[in-house]
């Protein structure tokens, strides 16, 4: 597997970096998009993600992504910085998709109608990835894949914009996160949908090469998260 994208230098050579992975793996870099995952940092990372034209921002829990869009809200209003579009990818519970309707532009991981009556009440119409579960994990959230295709349809029934799959890969080489990505794609292809969310910084290439059309980046555009303490990991 190729090396991740530096840690080091300034965010604008961290960028450039993933950007020039992208371009060299995927067979159509431009409908690629990438999303600058922030879990976990605070609004400063934002803002200055925001300013390097990092607009796709992805978030794993509600109460960060609400603190922060709110946090930027009077500088995006005031032209100061872009408008963030906000993606919800971590798994979601039904009490939190209230608070985080009014601001996010893709829910990444409805692997249950429930959920998606919920997003249909709070925000009707929206678009959203159904997640699969491909490499059979049990820590792993996400519907099996045999149960897709009903779901893709009861949520279309609810009024939701289902764009695509979402899927997570196991850690490993490329011989080990290739059959679940590969899965996700054929499985997506069936459906007729056109988006595939999976891939993260060590298995961009691999995901990229296997037909996402979403990636997922943290650790290679901000470095290592910081932990509650202050530690980085």
């Amino acid at each position: 597997m190729r090396p991740a994208a530096p840690r080091t230098g300034t965010l604008a050579d961290r960028i450039a970096a993933v950007r020039e992975r992208i371009a060299a793996a995927a067979p159509d870099p431009d409908r690629v998009r990438l999303v600058a995952v922030t879990k976990g940092f605070g609004v400063d990372v934002v803002r200055a993600a925001l300013e390097h034209g990092l607009v796709d921002l992805g978030e794993n829990y509600v109460q960060e992504l609400v603190a922060k869009a709110t946090g930027i809200e009077p500088d995006v209003a005031a032209g100061a910085l872009p408008r963030p579009r906000w993606h919800a990818i971590g798994r979601l519970q039904r009490n939190k998709v209230r608070k985080a309707a009014p601001h996010v532009t893709l829910w990444h991981s409805i692997d249950r109608p429930a959920l998606g009556a919920e997003i249909a009440r709070w925000a009707p119409g929206a678009a959203v990835l159904v997640q699969v579960n491909t490499s059979g994990e049990q820590s792993k959230a996400g519907c099996p894949p045999s149960q897709a295709p009903e779901l893709v349809d009861q949520l279309v029934d609810l009024g939701l914009d289902v764009r695509g799959l979402m899927t997570m890969a196991p850690i490993g080489p490329p011989e080990v996160v290739r059959p679940a990505m590969r899965a996700a794609r054929e499985l997506r292809d069936r459906l007729g949908l056109s988006e595939l969310s999976m891939g993260m910084t060590d298995d961009l290439e691999v995901a990229l090469r296997e037909g996402a059309t979403i990636v997922r980046v943290g650790r290679g555009l901000f470095g290592p998260r910081p932990d509650r303490d202050g530690a980085r990991h």
